[in-house]
């Protein structure tokens, strides 16, 4: 006689629902009313963002993604084997396509117990949810759908050690005083077998950078223009689509891509859901939608150090383009 199968043991808080458009609108009107003009990138990721963004990963002159799934494939059974993880929690999530090599550790060494997405979009929590437990029968998900600057301390208790993963170069989209708050905050996380796990782009020749941010096939260039399809329907924006021309530059100075959008002509913008809000363009103004610094090792370690963090391993590929970092909590033994 055949025992029946278990229920999959998922669990997914939405956090988002309890703010509403509140706080996004927040967010938004801050930015609109800023100078520079300018959104929060999770504004870009709904569910064909998502769609896009993943379009763009797979783009041959898109080399983050490839070179980070390079280093873990290369490293993920070192990095469980030293960190005895047992639950993996990770920040960005998406469809958790950057961290199957570390659940295949950490299933290999018999130590997975937990995963834990947290992401902006419920859509790839939920069918990320579905796909695992499938995968790995007994594995636990408890997904957060939330933004990094609420809800962080909103998390699960650890059902473990924990190996917090913050990958794909996200930590480069945050400003320099936005990334201290969220390091700090990322410390808060950890308990003193806890490690953090930090994916980030490497300063290298710009061409190269360009080239991963102005693609050919235009993907980006859709990507960063959906972002007002977003504000038009979930704030009751009237954004006119062909009216804004996407763009894509380096900063020398700052080590950074800058991407946004431009106003082809003198405009004013109504929010309806921002109490009918109205932003005035100029023809030519800018409206950034995204950053991303690029990295030295000198410039991680300094910077996880002042988040009471210390770098225990730098991972790279053969080419250095990209890195994954090892960090833990300042005091804790190891490294």
């Amino acid at each position: 006689m055949t025992s029946p199968t278990a229920a999959p043991d998922i669990r997914v808080d939405d956090l988002l629902d309890e703010g509403g458009s509140g706080s996004m609108g927040e967010d938004v009107r801050a930015g609109l009313e800023g100078v520079p003009k300018r959104l929060p990138p999770w504004c870009l990721y709904d569910e064909r963002g998502s769609e896009l963004f993943d379009r763009i990963t797979e783009l041959p002159e898109y080399y983050p993604t490839r070179c980070e799934r390079a280093i873990l494939n290369r490293c993920a059974p070192e990095i469980v084997a030293s960190t005895g993880a047992e639950e993996l929690l990770e920040l960005g999530s998406g469809v958790a396509s950057k961290t199957r090599a570390l659940l295949y550790a950490m299933a290999g060494a018999g130590t997975l117990r937990r995963y834990v997405p947290f992401d902006v979009d419920p859509t790839v929590v939920e069918r990320s949810a579905e796909e695992l437990t499938t995968v790995y029968p007994g594995l636990a998900v408890h997904g957060v759908v939330g933004d990094f600057a609420r809800h962080l301390q909103d998390l699960p208790e650890p059902a473990g050690r924990r190996l917090v993963a913050f990958l794909g170069g996200t930590i480069g989209n945050l400003r320099p005083p936005e990334r201290a708050e969220m390091l700090v905050r990322v410390r808060s996380l950890l308990r003193p077998d806890d490690r953090l796990l930090l994916g980030a782009d490497l300063v290298k020749d710009p061409s190269v950078i360009v080239a991963a941010y102005d693609d050919s096939q235009g993907v980006t260039r859709a990507f960063t223009a959906n972002v007002l399809r977003v504000l038009n329907r979930e704030l009751g924006a009237d954004f006119d689509l062909d009216a804004f021309e996407p763009f894509a530059r380096w900063d020398a100075e700052q080590e950074r891509m800058e991407l946004g959008l431009s106003a082809r002509s003198a405009q004013r913008v109504r929010l309806a859901g921002l109490d009918r809000l109205e932003v005035p363009f100029a023809a030519g103004e800018e409206l950034l939608t995204e950053v991303s610094s690029k990295f030295t090792r000198a410039r991680l370690e300094h910077e996880l150090g002042e988040a009471g963090l210390r770098l225990e391993r730098l991972l790279s590929d053969e080419d250095e383009l990209f890195s994954v970092s090892v960090a833990a909590p300042e005091g804790a033994r190891g490294g």
